[in-house]
């Protein structure tokens, strides 16, 4: 009997657990010592001056937008094909939430869409590397360059950048690169996530980094952050253990989002072997390929000359196939003991996002993307015969329909 393969189970080993024991050990498990080492190590990894390491993606994209002083009166524009994190955090700083539909036949936004709806109230683009593969950065930074007559700064940091900031949901994209450099120092701002079924995880994390901009010191950025993500208070925890030093300010009413050392021990373990799981999940992914390239799928490009993707997620589209039939094979692979996903039903699909005006006929292209997509699992816990089960088990289902 062959065993059940798992969607995306964590890969924890002895190292991570050790790491851990040793934080639980020393006393101080909150925000200290190894969140702040995993803050530089994600910096090193990324080419970037700094990195702030938070409890959620969605923190991170939220407390970007605060940073950028983004709120009522403004819009920010993301994919229509993307998770609700991508747009909730627009409608949780009151900005109005812009989407644009795909581009026939990707996961992406379809640019020329996106320049036409940037207009003088939008103050950011929120791109989505879904899947780990980057968008189409070079181009990105020629639209928002072009539109720049029409960008109306409302603080001095928007002063600085004179342009619509892109904000990249990098949710899945910790260790691509986009015409050779890393996820991380390609938008303005990166958000990267690192829940328990990401490539690399903390259990529950997220960090943003940014690009050091001429007028924009790291330093006072970092600071803003620590200030939102710890309810605004001048000293953190750890500052506070200092001989006599209880005193602190609250300078700000903010938010609480911060990372803990026992998060970031883990990250740290993980990242000491972050090439090696990245290496199996490739090899996975081009395992899947060679086999299903002359199939009855579209699939994914993973590594083309301009990008080589993490492989967070093996999206596949059924050729020929409609919804009832994509969710029939879904549940024929889980009769199987495969389980498989879907990623993802578009936003003006959703409850939230229908009640607030938004309707699926005005996104062709995201329902056409969605209407037959099926992800088959790919994580560092498979085995060869895992993989096999996967693929044959697959083929039939398919050649059944």
């Amino acid at each position: 009997m062959q065993r059940k393969v798992c969607f995306s189970p964590p890969d924890i080993g002895e190292r991570e657990i050790e790491n851990v024991v040793g934080v639980l050990r020393s006393g101080w498990i909150t925000t200290g010592p190894q969140t702040k080492l995993f803050e530089k190590r994600i910096a090193e990894y990324c080419h970037t001056d700094k990195a702030v390491c938070l409890n959620s993606a969605t923190a991170a994209l939220a407390l970007t937008l605060h940073v950028l002083g983004i709120g009522p009166g403004d819009e920010v524009i993301t994919s229509a094909y993307t998770y609700t994190a991508s747009a909730s955090v627009v409608l949780h700083v009151g900005a109005a939430l812009r989407l644009v539909d795909v581009e026939p036949g990707t996961y992406h936004m379809d640019y020329d869409r996106l320049e036409a709806a940037i207009t003088e109230k939008t103050k950011a683009i929120i791109p989505v590397d879904i899947a780990g593969v980057p968008c189409d950065y070079d181009r990105l930074y020629e639209i928002v360059e072009r539109k720049k007559g029409l960008f109306h700064p409302s603080n001095p940091l928007q002063e600085t950048y004179g342009r619509v900031v892109l904000v990249a949901d990098c949710a899945h994209g910790f260790g691509s690169t986009y015409h050779g450099r890393p996820a991380g120092s390609l938008a303005d701002f990166t958000c990267f996530s690192f829940h328990a079924v990401k490539n690399l995880t903390t259990g529950e994390g997220g960090a943003v980094t940014w690009r050091t901009v001429p007028g924009v010191d790291n330093d006072e950025l970092y600071h803003r952050y620590m200030l939102l993500s710890l309810h605004g208070q001048s000293k953190d925890a750890l500052a506070k253990t200092q001989m006599g030093a209880w005193e602190y300010d609250i300078v700000t009413p903010a938010y609480k989002c911060n990372m803990t050392d026992i998060m970031a021990a883990i990250g740290l373990a993980q990242l000491d072997r972050y090439d090696d799981i990245l290496k199996r999940r490739r090899a996975i992914a081009n395992a899947y390929t060679n086999a299903l390239q002359s199939g009855r799928v579209e699939l994914l490009p993973y590594q083309q000359k301009e990008y080589r993707s993490n492989c967070h997620l093996y999206p596949v589209r059924l050729k020929n196939c409609d919804t009832a039939e994509r969710n029939a094979v879904i549940r024929k692979m889980a009769e199987r003991g495969i389980a498989t996903n879907v990623h993802y039903k578009p936003l003006p699909m959703l409850t939230a996002y229908k009640d607030r005006g938004f309707s699926i006929q005005d996104y062709p292209q995201a329902y056409q993307m969605y209407h037959n997509e099926i992800t088959l699992p790919l994580h560092t816990q498979l085995s060869g015969e895992d993989i096999g089960n996967v693929l044959s088990s697959f083929k039939e289902v398919l050649t059944g329909l």
